[in-house]
């Protein structure tokens, strides 16, 4: 099939729509379905009652060629989707022995009874291909049915819980899905840059994307700080694929160097974290308006202990000074947020915890506290080595949250640039 796949994504359950937990699995299944080439047009989301998921169905099924449903497969009565799975294509539960055997065998090598409501977990709709679950009790379930037009379509029915779900999806359904479909290879390559703006990088690569050939798009994904580039291509040859991105990263890359960080997964903090191993260098932080945001970024990384070694909250004018070497003279004469402030800052952790490098935040972070020379946004940052202490001066926005987070990620920068370029 040559034509767009077109999946909907329903998830089921009344602890969804109270706010109670929150879905992850329809990003997660959209994810996984536009990596195969099969694009999600609709996520919906419905409560435990027959006549709602009734009415998605029919729905859907004007909408999409796949629809994927999640939750409501429990042994609990108010788990309704298999019956009003039977109720939408007309027929009965048949008791599936596969299903039986394995539901069987998960109470037996747990040494738990198994009720008559378990029991019932292998009762499938007639129609239904049983997909075997080896994460949990309650099957999946795949369907092909036409309703009578002139085209069929997939129903697949997965369990709730996302860890039996992701199972199911990986190893069962969505390998079952290419070979149904018989969808194209798609490629992503997604490259990682700080410290432009979206915009801005749009005007610098506008002729290198104008370039692109039409079997290869291109997304700006922009989040605090960053933006990645992500370069999807569609094809049969996946090698090729592989060869055509390769050829365009390395055309953009001299447009964009200085901006890029890493590629596909790197994270930030990954990154700094790695060019501290390979340069044998340890780091300190002094955090004030940040309050330890930084910090975290840096340890949540596995492996971190290697090149970290702690950090100094230093809220108040009396730690900044005691614990950091701020002279009180900086504090009274340019005040915490100052350049002088930060630099003394950056090199007091420094020295204080004996590293190689030492970077420090302070500033007003709001959404109250500015003042008209100092309003909330004014962020001093600073990153001080044996070599030198550079600072910069960060003009934000009102948002607190919002610029917490954009100061870490302009201070982890700060660092990166400064390892690269020693």
């Amino acid at each position: 099939m040559t034509n767009t796949i077109r999946a909907e994504v329903v998830t089921i359950g009344d602890e969804i729509l109270f706010g109670q937990i929150t879905d992850t699995n329809t990003q997660w299944i959209s994810t996984e379905l536009t990596n195969i080439g099969i694009r999600t047009v609709r996520k919906s989301s419905v409560g435990d009652q027959a006549e709602a998921i009734l009415a998605i169905l029919h729905e859907a099924h004007q909408r999409a060629d796949v629809i994927i449903l999640t939750g409501g497969l429990g042994p609990t009565k108010d788990d309704i989707t298999k019956k009003t799975l039977c109720d939408y294509f007309g027929v009965g539960l048949v008791r599936n022995e596969e299903a039986l055997a394995l539901v069987t065998g998960f109470f037996e090598k747990r040494g738990r009874p198994m009720t008559d409501l378990n029991r019932g977990q292998a009762d499938l709709p007639a129609n239904a291909v049983y997909i075997q679950n080896d994460w949990g009790t309650a099957p999946g379930m795949w369907f092909e049915h036409d309703r009578g037009d002139d085209r069929g379509r997939v129903y697949v029915s997965l369990p709730g819980v996302p860890f039996e779900m992701k199972n199911l999806m990986t190893h069962r359904i969505l390998p079952r899905l290419q070979a149904y479909f018989q969808t194209p290879v798609i490629k992503h390559k997604i490259i990682r840059t700080v410290g432009i703006g979206e915009s801005f990088l749009a005007e610098r690569i506008a002729d290198w994307e104008d370039s692109l050939p039409p079997h290869i798009r291109l997304a700006y994904l922009p989040s605090f700080g960053q933006v990645k580039l992500r370069l999807t291509a569609t094809g049969q040859d996946s090698a090729q694929l592989d060869r055509e991105l390769a050829a365009l990263v390395d055309e953009v890359m001299p447009l964009i160097q200085q901006n890029v960080f890493g590629f596909d997964d790197d994270e930030l903090e990954s990154v700094v974290g790695r060019l501290l191993k390979s340069k044998n260098q340890t780091l300190s932080i002094a955090e004030s308006c940040t309050g330890g945001f930084v910090s975290a970024q840096i340890t949540k990384v596995p492996g971190s202990s290697a090149y970290f070694w702690g950090s100094v909250v230093s809220y108040s004018n009396a730690i900044k000074s005691s614990q950091l070497g701020v002279k009180p003279e900086t504090l009274a004469q340019y005040g915490a947020v100052s350049e002088e402030t930060i630099r003394q800052m950056a090199e007091g952790v420094r020295k204080t915890l004996g590293t190689d490098v030492g970077i420090a935040t302070s500033g007003i972070a709001g959404p109250d506290g500015g003042t008209p020379d100092k309003p909330v946004g004014t962020i001093w940052i600073a990153c001080a080595t044996a070599q030198r202490t550079v600072t910069r001066l960060l003009k934000l926005g009102q948002y607190r949250d919002q610029n917490i987070q954009l100061t870490s990620t302009y201070l982890l920068n700060l660092l990166r640039e400064e390892l690269v370029n020693q």
